[in-house]
């Protein structure tokens, strides 16, 4: 007789964001980390201590089997980013610093 066994590292918040469990750290986090750094998954526990191996492997299978609705988050973020960037590039904060030449 076979017994399945399932065992589940990732819950979905209110909202519907995937986070790993005990980790207080969401799947995308562990997704930016692969794409931006190309990190493998033992470099990620590596950098990351806190997460098991297992935890980063079930946060990249879950990336894998939502990759599109987690990639359009991902670029939904990127241009909110450069949004909010473009409207502080002259801040009264930064045209105070410039004044004094702390910035360029």
């Amino acid at each position: 007789m076979t017994t399945a066994v399932i065992t589940s590292h990732i819950e979905l918040d209110e909202q519907g964001r995937a986070w790993i469990v005990g980790a207080n750290t969401k799947v995308i986090e562990v997704v930016c980390d692969k794409i931006a750094y190309g990190w493998s998954p033992e470099e990620m526990h590596f950098q990351h201590p806190h997460l098991s191996l297992a935890q980063i492997h079930a946060a990249l299978s879950y990336y894998y089997d939502h990759k599109e609705e987690i990639d359009t988050e991902i670029a939904q973020q990127v241009k909110e980013y450069e949004k909010l960037r473009a409207q502080s590039e002259n801040s009264p904060l930064r045209q105070k610093l410039r004044s004094m030449g702390k910035l360029l």
